[in-house]
C-alpha cells in the first residue's frame, strides 16, 4: 500500500527521500509528496499526483527546496480520490507540523466532526488530515515531541503507521506502529524510518523493526524507542544483506518479467537446505521439535489471501494425499468474521508473501487466542510481523518481488507447502520413505523443467496478440490444476484488466458454458493425470460450440489429445505431484505478454498495491 520514508541528517536529505520513494513504488501509488524543514526554519512541501518522477521533476525546480530534516510518501488512495490535493505530507493549519500516514483512521469522521466545530478548515477528503489537526489544536509547548503524539494517538481508532514533524524539533522525527510496519535505519550521524528495508538500502544496511504500538523518536546521533505505554525500549538491530539489490530490472523490461524468469533459481534455493544428504526431509526446518508438533496435528486449516489463498488450495490436495490429515482453507478476511470451529490437534497456518497483508496478520493474532495446537507462518520476509509472531516459521527464499502481480512468491509457496506436506506425513508415518525420496527427487527435477517451459517465452508471446482485443476469458484446470487455473485468471485480470474467470473444468455445463462462442478464448491446462480424459471430454464441449481453445498440455499427451487446437503449447513431462507448479509458469508468461501488448502498466496496475496492509 502506501509507502514512508522519513530522515534526520547532517545534509540535504531529499535526494535520500526521493529514491526512497522511487525504491517504494513497487507497494502501489497514486500520487507521492515530500516535506523538508529548510533553512527558515518552515516546512517547504512539493506534492504531485502520479509517477514519483512527476514530484522528481517538480523539487528540481526549486532550488531552495533543501533540509537535513524530511519526510515523504506515496498514496494509495483510501478517503478521497487521488489528487495532488490528497496527497501526503498534510500540515497543519499553521504550516508547523507534518505528517505522512498509511493505514485508514477508522472513526476519523466523528474526529472530523468535533475539529470543525473548533474551528479547524479542512484541505483534503482524507482521513490522514484529521490527525495532523489534532496535534496541532493538543500541542503541549511543555511536553516534549513524543509525549506530545502519544497523547493523540490514543484518540485513534484503525490502523496506522505514522512519520511526524514538527518545526519547534528542527533535527527530530517521530514514527509510530499500529498495524502498519515502520522499520528504522540506523546509519553514521543520521538515521531513517520507512515502511520497508528496500528504500534505505542506498543509505544503511542496519535496521530495526517496530512492534506493535511502538513509537519511535529518531535524530541524527539518537534513537529512543518506547512501547504502546511510553515505556522506553530496546530492539535487536539487524543486518542485512546488500548484495542483491531488487530495485534493479537488470536486463528485464520490468520486474515481473525479471521475477518469472528467477523462478528456477528461487526455487531451488527454497528447498536446498529443507533435503538432506540422504534424499529426506529435514522436518526440523519448520521450527525447533516440529517434528513431534507435527506427529499431534489431526486438522490443518489455512488462511490467506489473493495469490497466497491459490497455493493453499493446492496445498489441499498435497496434505490430505500424503499426510491423510484433513484440511480446510479460509479467505483471511471471511476468516476472521465469524465465529468457526476449531478442530481438535488443529495446525494454524498463514501464508503471506510480506508478513504484514492486515487481514491474513490479524486472523494469525484472532487464532493465538482461540485454542489451535499451534501457528506456522510461511512468509517471504524474514523480519515482518507474522514472522515474529507465528509460533512456527517456513521462510521461501523468493527475494525481494517487487512485481505487485506475485509470481515467484506463489511458486515459491507451492514448493514450501510440498515440503510441509511431505514433512507431515513423515512425522505422522503416512508417507513411506520411498514416496518421500521420490517426491523430492522430483522437486530437485522442477528448476530445469521450468528453464525448458521459460524457453517457449516467445511462442507464448506470439500467442498474446490475439488478446489484445478480448474483454473476456475463461481458464479451466481440474483437480489440483483447478487453483492454477484460478491463479492464472487472476494474472490476467490483475495486469491486463481483462475480466477472467476460472472453473473446474468438470462445472462447465453448470452454468460457464453459456458464456462461451468465438468470441470468448478458453485457456486451459493439460498435465499427464488421472482426469485427463475427464478434461478432455471438457474441452471438447467448448469446441463444440465454437470456443477457441489454448491448451498448456503435458509432453506425454500432447499428440494423443482429441481436441482440434492450434493453439497448443507443449510442456515437458513433470510427475503428477509437482505438476502445479510447473504449469504456473506459462500462465505466468502469458498474462504478461498480453499485458504487454493491451500497453498496461505491467508492475503496478491500477488500483491495486503490493502489499494490502488496511482492510
Amino acid at each position: 500500500m502506501c509507502g514512508i520514508i522519513g530522515a534526520v541528517s547532517e545534509r540535504n536529505v531529499l535526494a535520500i527521500l526521493l529514491e526512497g520513494l522511487k525504491r517504494l513504488e513497487y507497494r502501489g501509488y497514486d500520487s507521492a509528496g515530500v516535506a523538508l524543514i529548510v533553512a527558515d526554519g518552515k516546512i517547504k512541501r512539493k506534492r504531485a499526483l502520479g509517477k514519483v518522477q512527476v514530484l522528481v521533476d517538480k523539487t528540481t525546480q526549486d532550488k531552495n527546496l533543501k533540509g537535513i530534516t524530511g519526510i515523504a510518501h506515496t498514496r494509495w488512495a483510501t478517503h478521497g480520490e487521488p489528487s495532488e490535493n490528497n496527497a501526503h505530507p498534510h500540515l497543519s493549519g499553521s504550516g508547523k507540523i507534518a505528517i505522512v500516514h498509511n493505514g485508514i483512521i477508522e472513526n476519523f469522521m466523528q474526529l472530523k466532526t468535533e475539529l470543525i466545530a473548533q474551528g479547524v478548515q479542512f484541505q483534503s477528503q482524507t482521513d490522514t488530515e484529521v490527525i495532523v489537526h489534532l496535534l496541532e489544536k493538543s500541542w503541549d509547548k511543555n511536553k516534549d515531541f513524543i509525549t506530545n503524539v502519544h497523547a493523540v494517538i490514543k484518540k485513534l481508532k484503525g490502523a496506522y503507521g505514522l512519520a511526524v514533524m514538527h518545526v519547534d524539533f528542527p533535527h527530530s522525527l517521530v514514527a509510530v506502529r499500529s498495524g502498519s510496519p515502520i522499520v528504522i535505519g540506523y546509519g553514521i550521524g543520521e538515521n531513517f524510518i520507512s515502511s520497508d528495508t528496500l528504500s534505505l538500502l542506498p543509505v544503511t544496511n542496519r535496521f530495526a523493526f517496530l512492534d506493535e504500538g511502538d513509537m519511535v523518536l529518531i535524530e541524527q546521533g539518537k534513537i529512543e524507542i518506547y512501547d504502546h505505554s511510553g515505556v522506553s525500549k530496546q530492539l535487536e538491530i539487524k543486518e542485512l544483506d546488500q548484495i542483491q539489490d531488487a530495485a534493479s530490472k537488470g536486463r528485464y523490461k520490468h520486474y515481473m518479467q525479471k521475477e518469472i524468469f528467477e523462478q528456477p533459481q528461487v526455487i531451488a534455493n527454497t528447498f536446498s537446505n529443507c533435503i538432506s544428504f540422504d534424499n529426506e526431509i529435514i522436518v526440523d526446518k519448520f521450527g525447533i521439535e516440529s517434528n513431534l508438533l507435527f506427529s499431534q496435528v489431526e486438522h490443518v486449516k489455512i488462511v490467506a489471501c489473493g495469490t497466497s489463498f491459490h497455493a493453499g488450495l493446492v496445498a489441499k490436495y498435497w496434505i490430505e494425499e500424503y499426510a491423510k490429515v484433513s484440511v480446510d482453507i479460509e479467505i483471511a478476511s471471511e476468516f476472521r468474521y465469524r465465529n468457526s470451529v476449531v478442530t481438535k490437534n488443529s495446525l494454524f497456518i498463514t501464508v503471506s508473501q510480506s508478513g504484514e497483508t492486515a487481514d491474513t496478520l490479524a486472523a494469525l493474532r484472532q487464532a493465538k487466542t482461540c485454542g489451535y495446537l499451534k501457528t506456522l507462518a510461511i512468509c517471504n520476509m524474514p523480519n515482518s510481523s507474522m514472522v515474529r509472531e507465528a509460533d512456527l516459521v517456513f521462510m521461501t527464499q523468493a527475494g525481494i518481488e517487487m512485481g505487485v502481480a506475485s509470481t515467484k512468491a506463489f511458486t515459491t509457496q507451492l514448493v514450501a507447502f510440498i515440503l510441509f506436506a511431505v514433512a507431515l506425513g513423515k512425522a505422522k508415518q503416512t508417507l513411506t520413505k520411498t514416496k518421500e525420496q521420490e517426491i523430492l527427487k522430483a522437486l530437485k527435477k522442477v528448476p530445469e523443467i521450468i528453464k525448458k517451459v521459460l524457453s517457449l517465452d516467445k511462442e507464448i508471446e506470439q500467442l498474446s496478440y490475439n488478446f489484445v482485443e478480448k474483454q473476456h476469458a475463461l481458464f479451466l484446470g481440474r483437480g489440483m490444476q483447478y487453483p492454477v487455473a484460478l491463479e492464472g485468471a487472476l494474472k490476467l485480470k490483475e495486469i491486463s484488466y481483462i475480466h477472467a474467470e476460472a472453473y473446474p473444468a468438470g462445472e462447465l455445463k453448470h452454468g460457464p458454458l453459456a458464456l462461451v462462442d468465438k468470441e470468448m478464448p478458453i485457456i486451459a491446462v493439460a498435465p499427464n493425470d488421472a482426469l485427463l480424459e475427464k478434461l478432455e471430454s471438457n474441452l471438447q464441449e467448448v469446441q463444440a460450440r465454437g470456443g477457441e481453445l489454448y491448451v498448456f498440455a503435458d509432453h506425454a499427451i500432447s499428440q494423443s489429445l482429441q481436441i482440434d487446437s492450434k493453439h497448443t503449447f507443449v510442456i515437458d513431462s513433470i510427475p503428477e505431484v509437482l505438476a502445479p507448479i510447473v504449469f504456473t509458469i506459462p500462465l505466468q508468461l502469458f498474462s504478461y505478454h498480453v499485458a504487454v501488448q493491451k500497453g498496461t502498466d505491467v508492475d503496478q496496475p491500477r488500483n491495486l498495491a503490493k502489499s494490502v496492509t488496511v482492510e
